[in-house]
């Protein structure tokens, strides 16, 4: 079969536009509806998308008030959405900075049971400074220190999720006897960061562990997404960067002896679909319209680490030296970079970034017709840039409604996408190998 792209569905807000909940096209349900979220999967799984992903945030942003970015916690919202979908992929993040492994292997070993092996788990290493506030309050974590909890956070689920033999449970009620003997192993680790005995209390999952997905791309991020990762959501904001993280991803991935192919390089896609290009124009005036720059100036602080950016004028060229150095940024090191490079290139404004970042915080966001949009995704997808897309709509549920309904059927002509579901794991959807 010829390469196929995949595509998963970024559920976020009423959309991903900082504006999108005050538009007229954008759901008016409440954020804590877990409807809402399902009748989106739904939608997704219509399409024949390979998986849907929540987000996560620890703390409330200080821009609450004018920016409704609030969300049900990802892990319970998975298992409503388990029971509402049959075929697409689930994926939810959690931090190893502030859950314990053993309470994430729990977690996620039942959801893939309640799913049949559609989980996920999009790893993240937590740079909210807010977020150390409600976990005790001790100083946040460094950047290099989150990675290296990390590291040996994923030995020690790992290895829970392989404390179990595939045929441990036996339930022989003739002679008493539940799980084969020897078949559950204790892990007994002892490291730097973690103590934890096991073994795991679920048997194991369907699909062996959840599929690993990854978002960091630093440097750090990125050696980790190398040895760990099966699937990365990055944010890019032209083909020539994507292509150029692509390349790279998979020569460290070839470098620590896995293939190439055993991890799926997704970077976020934000497209305002109009069916002629003035209508997608427009829909993009009226969302920069109902913009507010003191909300994106708030948010491009705290990418930064809560660096102060009250004093630089809207409509003034920004240069590099506007902004801290990214290594210098314990926060989300791999967005400021993204940040820096397009001021170093294009000399926005500030108010012409704060423009850029509202579509989609970094990603790429574009607009125009379903063909053009196809158009697109296939020069990415064929060039180097990228396995698939993570469909981050700027409106929802109007944007994924129409990507659907429009966008999807002109990949299946070109023979790049499905048109119905084959297997039955997250794992069958991405073709990766079962641990």
């Amino acid at each position: 079969m010829a390469r196929q792209l995949h595509l998963n569905l970024f559920i976020h807000g009423r959309g991903h536009h900082e504006a999108a909940w005050r538009h007229p096209l954008a759901s008016s349900r409440p954020l804590t509806d877990v409807g809402y979220f399902q009748e989106l999967a739904r939608t997704a799984e219509q399409g024949c998308f390979d998986s849907v992903f929540l987000a996560d945030t620890l703390a409330a942003g200080d821009d609450i008030a004018s920016a409704p970015r609030t969300w049900l916690e990802p892990l319970t919202t998975l298992a409503a959405l388990a029971g509402a979908t049959r075929h697409i992929g689930l994926i939810a993040t959690c931090s190893t900075t502030y859950t314990e492994p053993f309470n994430l292997a729990r977690q996620f070993s039942s959801l893939d049971h309640i799913s049949n092996g559609r989980i996920g788990w999009n790893i993240v290493t937590t740079w909210l400074a807010t977020a150390s506030g409600n976990f005790g309050g001790a100083p946040p974590l460094t950047h290099a220190e989150r990675y290296e909890r990390a590291e040996e956070y994923m030995q020690v689920v790992k290895g829970l999720w392989d404390s179990w033999d595939e045929d441990a449970v036996v339930d022989d009620r003739a002679a008493g006897v539940y799980v084969r003997d020897g078949a559950i192993r204790r892990v007994d680790h002892v490291g730097t960061h973690y103590r934890v005995a096991g073994p795991l209390n679920v048997p194991r999952c369907p699909q062996g562990r959840p599929v690993f997905v990854q978002a960091g791309s630093s440097d750090t991020g990125r050696a980790f997404a190398a040895r760990h990762a099966e699937a990365v959501f990055t944010a890019q904001m032209e083909r020539a960067t994507a292509a150029e993280f692509y390349a790279d991803l998979k020569r460290l991935a070839l470098a620590e002896g896995r293939p190439p192919e055993g991890i799926l390089v997704l970077p976020g896609l934000s497209p305002i679909i109009g069916g002629t290009e003035a209508e997608a124009a427009r829909l993009s005036r009226e969302l920069a319209d109902l913009s507010d720059p003191e909300v994106g100036r708030k948010r491009l602080s705290g990418r930064f680490g809560g660096h102060d950016f009250s004093h630089l004028p809207l409509d003034k060229p920004l240069s590099p030296e506007d902004f801290p150095d990214p290594a210098s940024v314990e926060a989300a090191r791999s967005r400021t970079e993204v940040i820096v490079g397009l001021v170093r290139r294009e000399k926005p404004t500030l108010r012409q970034l704060l423009g850029y970042m509202a579509g989609a915080r970094g990603h790429y966001t574009t607009s125009g017709t379903p063909e053009q949009i196809a158009d697109t995704m296939v020069d990415w997808f064929e060039n180097g840039a990228a396995d698939g897309f993570n469909l981050m709509p700027p409106i929802l549920p109007a944007m994924l409604d129409v990507f659907v309904a429009e966008v999807v059927p002109l990949l299946r002509r070109r023979g790049l996408f499905r048109s119905e579901y084959t297997g039955t794991t997250l794992r069958d959807r991405y073709g990766l190998a079962r641990p």
